[in-house]
């Protein structure tokens, strides 16, 4: 029945591809065996796609797909390097455009999670929804407090369609490992897993009330980004209610320049917010597309971040942060020889690869893009290479850094968009070369003995009989090793006279036989006599005792 299903949602994919004339696109997938059965149920154009631009029908068929594949466009929308403006434009749309779902399906799932009425709740509820997203829309509303609100409503069914999105996700994925050594390289498993584990928790708005709380707490009384309150008394699996913002949509830059934001230093705070969230918090923002992002303008000078929907965020280990940490100093320093060992260390290469090597492939990558802005650098190029780089030395795909790989590609659109001239490198090394000082510096230490000191000076009047304790149990473990050792030793030698008892039964039987088959020998053929002995030898052979003390 599954393998029916995944059948099924497969040709849908290739028949909604091919009504919005866009079945090229599955030529390099192993959907493209279904296509010529999908275009007999699609002979021509859907009628609503007929003479509209190519990006509009890609909008459209991704909408018609579903979150999953939205969510996909949402992510090329802010690769302008790598696809066509006409596709961006159209793509960008799908951040806070997607059709939305009635308001009074909206209310009737409000109401229910609460557990009363929205008169008894809200003095004032829009009907229009104010933003509608792949998977969920927010309405403006004013609690009967009098404090304006945003409610965000889980879009219906929207468990069951992710859940039947990524069931064909994990088909192709194993597909794709099964055949191909390059997927298996890219371990395509592991990053849908890690995708399915991530949007499992986007669908619970507990939890992206929980990130909010945690988001705004880890900037509070910051200069560079604002998260706004959750207001937990109305929030549910299905509803979030939180206060209600006010900035620009970091996507209308023209209209930042016309409130005369000062871009730079707006393009500045943005990748200092990036850094800190990964370096300082290991808990950053991994939906960072211009549809979540405001800025408020009141000082233009100081333009400040407004972040929403923290329904996924990413974490990193000690490790991790180190390990990036170390990479990007290096490569700020252009000092390939330690990236290429970095490498080998962290496992991501094996360490039978030739160093040397290794360091000169990635500086023929990254060489020709350092001392140039964000606008002179072609990324597609660049990324290409380093795809042939990972390729050629076989190197493995992290699955726990994908989403940090996602908000990396973020980050450099909206940096593009802003202020082209931006120097990434310069504006982060200073951050960077800051963080690994506190790190593992003077400073680190003294903060590692501070915070440790209280649990040593707590547990030191403990240690004399934790050490006794210890010793005590050692010894009575070395007993145990004692008398099982002298049992082994009673064991082996309860054997040995086995053995010997054993043998001379053999010696003795043996030569009953041979005198038995000479005294038949004087009636019998010498064959007989000769037989017996070849008998006797073979048991013997077998039941000889292998070593004898």
């Amino acid at each position: 029945m599954n393998t029916i299903r995944q059948l099924h949602h497969a040709l849908k994919i290739n028949r909604t591809l091919v009504r919005y004339g866009l079945d090229e696109f599955l030529a390099p997938t192993p959907l493209a065996i279904l296509r010529p059965i999908a275009k007999l149920f699609s002979l021509s154009f859907s009628k609503k796609a007929q003479d509209k631009p190519r990006g509009q029908r890609l909008r459209m068929a991704l909408v018609e797909l579903g979150p999953i594949y939205v969510k996909l466009g949402q992510m090329l929308s802010t690769r302008r390097d790598l696809i066509p403006p006409d596709i961006a434009d159209e793509l960008a749309r799908l951040q806070d455009q997607v059709e939305p779902f009635s308001s009074e399906v909206a209310q009737s799932v409000i109401e229910k999670h609460l557990g009363t009425t929205i008169s008894q709740v809200f003095s004032q509820f829009s009907s229009e929804p104010l933003a509608s997203a792949s998977i969920a829309q927010v309405h403006e509303a004013t609690l009967q407090s009098g404090e304006e609100v945003v409610v965000k409503v889980l879009r219906p069914n929207i468990r069951q369609k992710i859940r039947r999105d990524l069931s064909m996700m994990h088909e192709l994925a194993n597909w794709a490992e099964k055949y191909s050594s390059e997927a298996r390289r890219l371990r395509i498993k592991e990053v849908v897993q890690e995708y399915d584990a991530t949007l499992e928790r986007e669908i619970d708005l507990r939890i992206e009330a929980a990130n909010t709380s945690h988001l705004r707490h880890n900037f509070n009384d910051s200069e560079l980004l604002y998260v706004p309150k959750v207001y937990w008394d109305f929030t549910r699996t299905k509803v979030m209610v939180i206060e209600k913002i006010s900035g620009t949509p970091i996507g209308h830059v023209q209209r930042l320049k016309d409130e005369g934001v000062n871009m730079k230093v707006l393009a500045n705070r943005g990748v200092e917010i990036f850094f800190t969230q990964v370096f300082r918090d290991s808990f950053f923002h991994a939906d960072m597309h211009p549809g979540n992002i405001f800025v408020d303008t009141s000082n233009p000078e100081k333009p400040k971040y407004i972040a929403i929907d923290c329904g996924i965020m990413g974490t990193l280990d000690e490790d991790d942060k180190r390990y990036l940490a170390q990479n990007f100093l290096a490569f700020f320093d252009r000092d390939y020889k330690r990236i290429a060992e970095l490498h080998v260390e962290s496992g991501w290469i094996d360490d039978d690869v030739s160093i040397p090597e290794f360091e000169s492939a990635i500086r023929a990558a990254c060489e020709p893009i350092f001392g140039k802005a964000l606008a002179e650098i072609s990324f597609g190029h660049f990324l290409i290479q380093l795809f042939q780089t990972a390729r050629r030395f076989n190197m493995q795909v992290q699955p726990q850094l994908v989403l940090l790989q996602k908000t990396l590609l973020y980050i450099e659109g909206l940096g593009r968009q802003l202020y082209p001239e931006l120097d990434l490198w310069e504006t982060a090394q200073p951050y960077l070369k800051r963080w690994l000082r506190e790190q593992v510096g003077p400073q680190a230490i003294f903060q590692e003995v501070k915070e440790q000191f209280p649990d040593w000076l707590h547990k030191a009047p403990k240690i004399p009989g934790m050490l006794f304790d210890n010793v005590h149990r050692l010894g009575q473990e070395l007993e145990k090793f004692d008398g099982l050792k002298r049992e082994l030793t009673q064991l082996e030698r309860y054997k040995l006279k086995q053995n010997v008892a054993q043998r001379d039964a053999i010696i003795g039987i043996g030569f009953g036989l041979i005198s038995g088959m000479f005294y038949l020998s004087q009636t019998y053929p010498l064959l007989i006599a000769g037989t017996g002995v070849v008998s006797f030898l073979f048991l013997a052979k077998s039941l000889w005792p292998k070593k004898l003390k």
